[in-house]
């Protein structure tokens, strides 16, 4: 199934309070309602905990009930639920490409103590999603056949010990060096300290 986003974007967003991780120090109804007053956006919410079941049920229902093409989620790092956020878009009729995640925990949150000037900075982040995400266009994964083998550029001596590494794991190296012979800067040393070795 491919669900494809049509006609002019109906952009739902989505703010995570984090507890009060984000909303300890960011006014989440504030960048709310300003996310409400973007171009494309039909509807703006927030919610304590937006990577919850409940929380992702609230965008699977307003896909479906809102007809939303695009998705943004302000919250948390996208490393830890950028996959959560697409599945729940997925799962919802939408294409989980159509969906931009922006960081206001570790962005504003915490790395601020004033909330005037970490709301401000959440409004931005949000603004710059909402913006993205209309450019976004709907994609298929797909799974293609990988070559066991590595390409390591540069044979000095940091080259040279990768690609060692790399083939006493039984992967096939490709080793390419710019240069005549192998070595680097440290074949043109005579002796290397403190043991005083020949290093050629």
């Amino acid at each position: 199934m491919r669900p494809i986003a049509r006609g002019s974007p109906r952009i739902g967003v989505y703010i995570c309070h984090c507890g009060t991780n984000i909303a300890g120090m960011v006014d989440v109804k504030a960048v709310t309602d300003f996310a409400e007053q973007l171009e494309g956006v039909v509807l703006a919410r927030h919610y304590a905990y937006m990577c919850s079941d409940p929380g992702q049920a609230l965008i699977k229902d307003d896909i479906r009930d809102h007809g939303l093409n695009r998705v943004v989620v302000a919250s948390c790092s996208p490393l830890m639920h950028e996959t959560t956020f697409r599945q729940a878009c997925a799962q919802g009729g939408l294409n989980p490409y159509l969906f931009q995640m922006t960081n206001i925990r570790e962005h504003c949150s915490w790395v601020s103590e004033d909330m005037e000037k970490a709301t401000q900075k959440a409004k931005a982040l949000v603004g710059a999603a909402v913006r993205r995400v209309q450019h976004h266009n709907p994609l298929d994964a797909r799974q293609m056949p990988l070559k066991q083998a590595a390409l390591v550029v540069g044979g000095g001596i940091s080259g040279i010990e990768a690609a060692l590494r790399l083939a006493d794991a039984g992967k096939k190296v490709y080793l390419v060096e710019r240069e005549a012979s192998i070595g680097g800067h440290m074949a043109q040393l005579y002796k290397t300290f403190p043991t005083l070795d020949c290093a050629a």
